[in-house]
């Protein structure tokens, strides 16, 4: 079994076309467990908001993109029980808190993180305990 927490860079690739989407997609197979803090939804309305500003995509595209993220089986984990972790990987690493629950969440369940996030990524590698729970989007296994 493949256990994963996947960030927002990596589900909006799920429903966009942006670089790495099939690498992420295969995170979407039978048989791979997905995680993630509560946040991932706030994350992904807010770059479809984006988009819909910009004239990318209707209120109607973004609301069924909404839709079909709320019907991924992802198992979500509350941002309330990993704030705090959360802030001390944030002051630790110089990240901000949102990346840190994806990475307090990673912590906490022994999954690897996938990211299309470069800083995470990099600043992820670099902290001794996380270097083998992280993941770069376009080195999901096949």
């Amino acid at each position: 079994m493949n256990q994963f927490v996947v960030d927002a860079s990596v589900a909006v690739k799920w429903y966009l076309p942006e670089e790495h989407g099939d690498c992420a997609a295969r995170l979407c197979r039978s048989g791979t467990v997905l995680e993630a803090p509560d946040l991932l939804y706030s994350e992904i309305g807010n770059a479809l908001w984006k988009r819909v500003r910009r004239r990318e995509l209707t209120r109607d595209e973004a609301g069924e993109i909404v839709e079909a993220l709320s019907l991924m089986p992802i198992e979500v984990y509350p941002s309330r029980l990993l704030a705090a972790a959360a802030l001390q990987i944030a002051c630790e690493m110089d990240l901000t808190v949102y990346d840190g629950l994806y990475i307090a969440t990673a912590m906490l369940t022994g999954a690897c993180l996938v990211t299309a996030d470069r800083r995470v990524y990099r600043t992820a590698r670099e902290a001794a305990p996380l270097k083998d729970q992280v993941l770069w989007v376009e080195d999901v296994p096949q």
